[in-house]
């Protein structure tokens, strides 16, 4: 009888992380795929990240419904506390053998709340990692409710181990997003702008470009604003051809997008085209081919890396990942990232890095939930003198 692995995916990102795995438990013989499609993935503003999984093959087994209008802080706690209750009734429903949970979002934690509480066995993506915001917090509290690890690093192996957790549920098996990048085509096809035709300038593929993604900062909410300007004068002091992807559904969404708005109506003729979204697959091949990208994105860190591709991170967000070669930080400061951009610009391309995976990472974690016959429910930390 098949093991039901129930994945859950709630923005376009979580779905770039996942879709690899998602693909392996289709194609696996002794795995079957439950598929719940969530929060922002499901709404027009970000994307409409259904439509991009329904072309992929994927038939969501569920959909949920469970943001809170706002994009403040009190929002973002209300739709974790609703994704908790909608998640628990699937979950009785589906009965599934494991539920899988990705990385460091709110809705990631209602998921393994929802999950653990249920007394189902909790799999966790890309825990052990360090970074900013609340997105550290979040991502610890689900590494001790979930039960089987799949970080993307050894020093994040090594920082879940000083955590408490057993050695035996910890498989390094890099990133599934490397697995996407790894196996496409990365080639950027003369109508890639044409068929995701954003808002602003037409960007011409024949000519060098940089890529933008900078999202709020749950503990700098406020600040939004004024941290977004920065980047939009600093990218607009460069006169070269930019492609914009709308923030995240986080706290401080809206004084983002708003600001982008703004500068838009006032700035019609610069060359940058705003996009709420690419599938998977253009999104690759988007950034292989940027001279740069810019913001506060861990695919500046994570897929560029695997790529070669030159990374300006901007300020708190990500300011203590792991990083390769490729990455450079500045700080809330327009000049500084302006500066930090020009010199990325001068620089060659990088030599692609394995530090978050090779591209196996999906198939590696359907093989171990396939061969798991026995999770204990009950954890405990992991210390000799415990």
């Amino acid at each position: 009888m098949s093991k039901k692995i129930c994945v859950v995916v709630n923005s376009r990102a979580n779905y770039g992380r996942i879709k690899s795995f998602m693909r392996a438990v289709q194609e696996h013989p002794e795995l079957e795929l439950q598929l719940i499609v969530g929060a922002s993935a499901l709404l027009f503003r970000f994307g409409n990240v259904i439509d991009n999984i329904r072309l992929d093959g994927f038939e969501p087994t569920a959909i949920v419904y469970s943001i809170v209008e706002g994009e403040n802080l009190t929002t973002m706690a209300k739709s974790t506390g609703l994704g908790i209750i909608e998640l628990a009734s699937l979950f009785e429903q589906m009965q599934p053998d494991f539920v899988l949970t990705v990385a460091d979002r709110f809705e990631t934690l209602a998921t393994a709340v929802a999950a653990s509480y249920m007394n189902i066995p909790v799999v966790h993506t890309q825990g052990g990692e360090v970074s900013g915001s609340i997105d550290e917090s979040v991502r610890h509290a689900i590494t001790k409710l979930s039960h089987i690890h799949f970080p993307a690093t050894e020093k994040a192996r090594d920082i879940l181990l000083r955590m408490g957790e057993d050695p035996n549920s910890v498989y390094v098996t890099g990133c599934p997003a490397m697995d996407i990048l790894a196996e496409s085509d990365l080639t950027l096809s003369p109508d890639l702008f044409e068929k995701n035709l954003g808002v602003g300038e037409v960007i011409d593929p024949g000519v060098p470009y940089v890529v933008v993604l900078q999202h709020p900062v749950t503990t700098e909410f406020g600040e939004g604003a004024d941290q977004i300007n920065h980047t939009l004068v600093a990218v607009n002091q460069l006169k070269m051809q930019a492609v914009w992807l709308w923030p995240n559904v986080d706290a401080g969404s809206d004084s983002i997008s708003k600001q982008l708005r703004t500068f838009h109506e006032h700035n019609p003729s610069a060359p940058i085209s705003f996009h709420r979204n690419f599938s998977v697959e253009d999104y690759a091949r988007l950034i292989n081919n940027a001279a740069c990208v810019i913001g506060n994105s861990s695919s500046g860190i994570r897929e560029c890396a695997f790529l070669g591709i030159p990374a300006v991170n901007i300020g708190s967000r990500q300011a203590l990942r792991e990083t390769g070669p490729n990455v450079l930080h500045a700080p809330y400061d327009s000049d500084e990232i302006y500066q930090t951009v020009q010199k990325q610009l001068q620089s060659e391309r990088f030599k692609r890095s394995n530090l978050f995976g090779n591209g196996t990472a999906g198939k590696q974690m359907a093989d171990v939930l396939a061969a798991t016959s026995d999770v204990s429910l009950q954890k405990r930390l992991w210390y000799s003198d415990v």
